[in-house]
């Protein structure tokens, strides 16, 4: 499979422009909004078991002013046992709000999680060619983990600190203004330090989520690729970029700690001094009797009442310019434009699936006598995203019909030739048709159109004379299936595997699809026959096994349209002669469309295309070509393979 996507890294890197932490933040209102009456109780709850904290002071107060100052035992007594219903009541209203917030917000990162799987699943393929799968991980994992620790502490605790901090200022000032005055001037320095600190911890927190998603791509790709590492010995240059990796890492998470202990320093350093200053003040007031030593007592207890709701407010923005960080992750590929279904016919308008708008049929020969005429009527293409005039289906154009086929992938240079260009073909119902070329040629880009994995930039591609762009991609991959050269299997049981090519399929229909992949021997000698669990991506089958359970799992649903991508390319000869003679009969009544690179896959064909430099040079049987058609005869020799 040489054609591959143009590929540019996703954007996810610290040059990104800086957005409001709250602004950010404010995008997860509708996933938090269906549990918002819980959450707001929860708020509730531990604002009140904050104030709670203030009172405490003030009972102090009446305490030392009143029956330690009458020594009154009886007093004492009362007010102790007052201090310690209080203490209780604050400790049992912490742990309501805890018990209110622990299974909403659990729900609250499922449905994101469940909202980021579905969406990754319906954009375009184009998004994949350029994503790195470890970047995608990273957001479904660490960052909604990060999200959720946010939901359940800083999301709450922010809005308690605040209210807390503003009533213990009041209560300050209510004792005594003077003192409150002092206790309060570290204030503006302290906003002005947050805000800078918010600005360069949400810098190195991208800088070290970023890194997380590369090191799980790594991982990743290092685990999938295990045997290509051992097989050229190359698990110490594997590890020096894994080490590079981890270091940068580390760096970054220094960069952060180092961010907040300075913040920590600051916020726990100002206000000590300012309770030092006011204790002092405060002592001489006493010394001269302006103030009470229970007024004293409740006003220095106040303040350090306050000392949590303040040190915590470094942490407390951290966690938050993390959680900020992490939502714009998230959404950065939620923002992505997912692949839309058109509501009525319409050409090949709108970007869908990696295909962008373009022009209408394209004119051109018409090649072996059997392509839809020049004068087909073109789209009539409006702007940009708009839908086109439909196209009317052909008559008599059964089976599957290329109609001035262009393509080129979205971010290609502006500059650069289209890799298909006017690819008119015509493959009549119950036909096979091979596709032969050279490497390059643009093969598996023009088979991926006909799921519907992109869209042509131009022309149109019908089904039994139905336009495939009204064809919403559900039905499409119904009508159409597909086996890859690459075959990709799923950490789950060989008939499992198979099965997922048909929702509707029997145990009849799994013997038939093996029967014609010819997989019916190794797979009843599996462990457990076909419930035999095949590992991930069927790494403990061979190449051969593999690419058998992918053609059955293509077979499997009885598709009016298949499309194979040189299926048989791991098959040993004798192996490739008994799934050629099974595919024959199985194809009889099914349009087929065949890449083939060898004449032995070529054969199954009733006739064959010819695709050089993105355009259909030459349609006919092999015969034919091989004696007509000198590029043709060159790759069938085996010359043009040893070319390449």
């Amino acid at each position: 499979m040489a054609d591959t996507a143009q590929t540019s890294p996703p954007p996810d890197r610290t040059d990104l422009p800086q957005r409001s932490a709250v602004r950010s933040l404010l995008r997860l209102w509708p996933f938090i909004r269906p549990v918002r009456a819980r959450l707001g109780t929860a708020a509730c709850v531990a604002i009140l078991a904050s104030c709670i904290s203030l009172i405490i002071p003030l009972v102090l107060k009446w305490l030392v002013d009143g029956p330690v100052a009458g020594r009154d035992p009886g007093g004492i007594w009362l007010g102790g046992a007052f201090l310690l219903l209080l203490g209780l009541a604050e400790a049992l209203l912490f742990g309501l709000r805890r018990w209110l917030v622990a299974r909403p917000l659990a729900g609250v990162e499922a449905a994101m999680r469940e909202a980021l799987y579905r969406h990754v699943q319906r954009l375009p393929v184009a998004f994949h060619d350029r994503w790195p799968s470890g970047q995608l991980l990273s957001r479904g994992t660490t960052d909604l983990q990060l999200l959720r620790m946010f939901f359940t502490f800083p999301l709450t605790f922010l809005l308690v600190n605040g209210v807390t901090i503003l009533v213990g200022a009041v209560i300050l000032m209510a004792q005594r203004w003077s003192l409150g005055l002092v206790l309060l001037a570290p204030v503006p320095p302290l906003m002005a330090l947050c805000s800078v600190f918010e600005a360069k911890y949400g810098r190195a927190a991208r800088q070290a989520q970023d890194q997380v998603g590369d090191l799980t791509t790594v991982v990743e790709e290092s685990v999938l690729g295990i045997r290509i590492i051992k097989g050229f010995g190359r698990h110490r240059s594997q590890a020096r970029s894994f080490r590079k990796l981890t270091h940068a890492l580390r760096s970054s998470e220094l960069r952060k700690a180092r961010l907040l202990a300075w913040i920590l320093v600051c916020i726990t350093t100002l206000p000590e001094i300012a309770i030092g200053g006011a204790l002092v003040l405060g002592s001489l007031q006493v010394a001269d009797g302006e103030l009470s030593a229970g007024t004293l007592v409740a006003f220095l207890s106040t303040a350090l009442a306050l000392r949590w709701p303040v040190e915590s407010t470094g942490f407390l923005l951290a966690m938050a310019n993390e959680a900020a960080t992490a939502t714009d992750r998230y959404f950065e590929v939620m923002d992505e434009p997912a692949v839309e279904e058109p509501a009525t016919g319409g050409g090949t308008g709108g970007v869908r699936g990696g295909g962008v708008q373009g022009g209408g049929v394209r004119g051109g020969d018409v090649r072996g006598g059997d392509a839809p005429p020049t004068d087909t009527p073109a789209t009539t293409a409006g702007p940009l995203g708009a839908p086109a005039s439909p196209l009317p289906a052909l008559p008599g154009t059964g089976g599957l019909v290329f109609s001035g086929v262009e393509f080129r992938y979205p971010d290609a240079p502006p500059d650069a030739p289209p890799l298909l260009q006017d690819v008119t073909l015509h493959i009549r119902p119950g036909e096979t048709m091979a596709l032969v070329g050279a490497t390059g040629s643009g093969k598996t880009t023009l088979t991926a159109l006909v799921p519907r994995l992109y869209d042509p930039t131009a022309g149109r591609i019908t089904l039994d004379g139905r336009d495939l762009a009204t064809i919403g991609r559900d039905e499409a991959r119904a009508l159409v299936a597909v086996a890859f050269e690459e075959p990709t299997l799923f950490s789950a049981t060989a008939a499992e595997n198979v099965l997922m090519g048909t929702e509707d399929a029997q145990d009849g229909d799994l013997r038939r699809a093996l029967a014609v992949a010819q997989a019916e021997g190794f797979v009843d000698a599996l462990p457990e026959g076909s419930a035999t669990q095949v590992g991930e991506q069927g790494l403990s089958l061979s190449g051969g096994q593999r690419q058998r359970l992918a053609l059955a799992r293509a077979v499997v649903g009885r598709p009016r349209f298949l499309i194979l991508d040189d299926p048989l390319s791991a098959l040993d000869v004798h192996t490739e002669a008994l799934v050629e003679a099974a595919l024959r009969r199985a194809l009889a009544a099914t349009t087929a469309l065949v890449v083939a690179h060898r004449p032995s896959t070529v054969l199954l064909a009733d006739r064959v295309a010819l695709l050089s430099g993105g355009r259909i040079a030459a349609v006919g049987t092999h015969h034919q070509l091989l004696r007509d058609n000198a590029e043709y005869a060159t790759l069938m020799s085996g010359e043009g393979e040893s070319a390449r």
